[in-house]
């Protein structure tokens, strides 16, 4: 997802972009797979040779989380984990400049509590509190046009302004939504494929006619368990026990198969396997 967004910012907004992670590895695999996305776009003639490379240039991978220091809009897009996102942002804020805007791509975490992970002890500072916010890109980034806006309680409006202006810089339309837990597009769509999933595992239906069904009589592009898959199986789990835990409603309590298909490291198409098997990736 990292990788989708950083694309997206050098290739429609025109704009330099620093890539952190903390594994080279992965920064390698990261920028193998732009090399490819690139020159797809090549062969089907959207892009010349000498525009991929421009946009290659303008993206600066590293390991070094201090090299954030000069930017300017700060997008994290770790997994769904609180205390991890908790520990960046508070880092965040001692390294970034005290303008910079600094936006979570979280997909259930709320806002608030991640903005509160800035203030040192002190929730009556706001000064990188009120520069916080969700921009939740849909996958895969440079497809979707979607992304959801979220404020949290300390999030100032010009930092809302900000976030919108430069997603639209990006090419994409933006949707605000509360800080609510799982949002909109998740509040709405986990439910439907942890429905899914209960279907599956109680026999109502097999994986292919259940996502067969959905596709041919909804004319939705992929069925809820491919589309699982390609979200990432502990994604799902992750934001189901969001909305489970944050609300106390039972009605998003997540299915236990997505609990043991975590459990065997089925996560879907990254994992080469999942309610679907993928072969690996030369």
């Amino acid at each position: 997802m990292g990788l989708g967004i950083a694309l997206v910012a050098a290739q429609k907004a025109g704009v330099p972009v620093t890539l952190v992670d903390n594994n080279q590895a992965a920064l390698d695999k990261s920028l193998g797979f732009m090399d490819k996305l690139l020159e797809k776009d090549i062969t089907k003639m959207r892009i010349s040779e000498e525009e991929a490379d421009k946009i290659k240039a303008r993206i600066s991978p590293t390991t070094d989380m201090d090299s954030l220091s000069k930017a300017d809009f700060v997008i994290e897009a770790v997994p769904e984990i609180p205390d991890l996102k908790f520990s960046i942002f508070s880092r965040l804020a001692q390294i970034c400049h005290p303008d910079a805007i600094l936006a979570t791509n979280t997909s259930s975490i709320s806002i608030t509590r991640i903005a509160a992970s800035t203030t040192k002890d002190n929730p009556r500072d706001l000064s990188a509190a009120s520069r916080v916010i969700a921009t939740h890109f849909m996958n895969p980034v440079p497809v979707q046009k979607g992304v959801e806006i979220i404020a949290g309680l300390q999030t100032s409006e010009s930092t809302v302004t900000a976030a919108i202006e430069f997603v639209a810089r990006m090419g994409k339309i933006a949707s605000r939504s509360a800080d609510s837990p799982g949002f909109l597009a998740n509040r709405i769509l986990m439910p439907y494929i942890n429905e899914a999933v209960v279907c599956l595992e109680t026999g109502v239906g097999e994986k292919e006619d259940i996502d067969d069904i959905m596709k041919n009589g909804t004319n939705v592009p992929m069925g809820p368990l491919k589309l699982a898959d390609f979200i990432g199986i502990d994604t799902c789990l992750a934001i189901m026990n969001v909305l489970y835990e944050e609300t106390g409603d039972s009605k998003y309590r997540p299915a236990v198969l997505l609990k043991k298909m975590v459990s065997a490291g089925w996560l879907g198409k990254k994992s080469g396997k999942g309610f679907y098997d993928y072969p690996p990736t030369i």
